[in-house]
């Protein structure tokens, strides 16, 4: 059956298919309109399995903050290529699934993907605008911190988000020095937030870099354990939050400025995200 111009733009104003995909749809579907939505879900099924093997290097980084300031959600949405990320629809859809995360309360990519989104859930929605853009698209990271203040901060070029927990605040106003300790994570990447943070493996590996760096210096051996303890204790400086010098004022570490904001105030918890 002839299929007119008009019914192809009526499916595609339904679906956001293209033009060619929304006709052939029609024309399989002999003008079902249900029919041929199912067509190309179909097809966003196929496009989705088809690209499984892609690797997502591009993206954006979404943030939320409850309207107390207490809580922090993140959630990176990532797809093939930038021309893709910097499509007004992709943040847009990134936005919804952060909103619909957080209006029921998330706590995982698996039980976001399970949520309804319109007639459909979360992730068959996805495999919908994968069938759509012609590009595998994933939730890569989905994060939530609660403190007494949580500072959300995304780096200009949207494919770097932080999110800063600070506690003692004592009722201060914590934007300002929240952005300033967000932009240090987001500049410095550190490891963990201190020293007891940092992971075992990680201490192990240090430690025996240190010894063999020594080594090969010409150190004797009774010395090595020593000297390698030294190289730890400068490693957490450079690589732990609260130890690292602040980039703003190298005089001081984030525990200093924090505390010369407000007496006692620090972090409790952070979360950075980064795409590609």
């Amino acid at each position: 059956m002839a299929i007119t111009a008009q019914e192809v733009n009526k499916l595609r104003q339904m679906t956001g298919a293209g033009m060619m995909d929304c006709k052939k749809a029609l024309t399989e579907a002999n003008g079902d309109f249900e029919a041929a939505v199912d067509i190309l879900r179909k097809k966003g099924q196929k496009v989705s399995a088809s690209r499984a093997d892609r690797e997502t290097k591009e993206g954006v980084v979404v943030t939320h903050v409850s309207e107390d300031g207490s809580k922090g959600t993140l959630l990176s949405l990532t797809c093939e290529t930038d021309f893709v990320a910097k499509n007004e629809e992709f943040g847009a859809f990134a936005n919804s699934l952060l909103d619909i995360a957080v209006a029921n309360d998330a706590s995982s990519i698996d039980a976001i993907l399970a949520l309804p989104y319109e007639d459909l859930t979360v992730g068959e929605k996805i495999v919908e605008m994968t069938g759509k853009i012609g590009e595998k698209i994933t939730i890569s990271h989905f994060e939530v911190i609660t403190a007494e203040s949580v500072v959300p901060y995304i780096h200009s070029n949207g494919k770097l988000g932080v999110l800063v927990g600070l506690t003692n605040t004592s009722g201060v106003d914590t934007e300002e020095a929240g952005k300033d300790v967000a932009m240090q994570i987001a500049a410095m990447n550190p490891v963990a937030l201190d020293k007891d943070g940092v992971d075992a493996s990680t201490v192990e590996r240090e430690i025996e870099v240190g010894k063999e760096q020594a080594r090969a210096e010409g150190k004797p051996e009774e010395m090595l354990e020593k000297i390698a303890m030294g190289k730890l204790q400068k490693f957490y400086k450079e690589n732990t939050l609260l130890s690292q010098s602040f980039v703003k004022d190298n005089s001081k570490t984030i525990a200093q400025y924090l505390d010369g904001v407000s007496k006692g105030m620090t972090v409790s918890a952070f979360k950075r995200v980064s795409i590609g």
